[in-house]
């Protein structure tokens, strides 16, 4: 079974699991941002991040260019379990 094939399964099951107006919330907000044109503006690979600055656990801010005068940077985004 190949890759694409196993996540085809993978994601009959999830909708299968999910009532029915759940789903087609889901699947309108889908259509609304591929409707919205945002993943021809967004980065893609090989792309540069513009620099950037976040508030850390103590309120703090840690900035994209300080962290990559210390060598290469990974960005990693959590959507949580909230």
């Amino acid at each position: 079974m190949s890759l694409q094939e196993q996540l085809d399964a993978h994601l009959a099951r999830v909708r299968a699991k999910r009532p029915p107006e759940w789903q087609a919330i889901i699947d309108r907000t889908i259509e609304d941002l591929r409707r919205s044109g945002l993943a021809k503006r967004s980065l893609t690979v090989g792309d540069r991040a513009p620099e950037f600055a976040l508030p850390n656990a103590t309120g703090g801010l840690i900035r994209s260019a300080d962290l990559l005068a210390r060598g290469p940077l990974v960005v990693s985004f959590y959507r949580g379990g909230w």
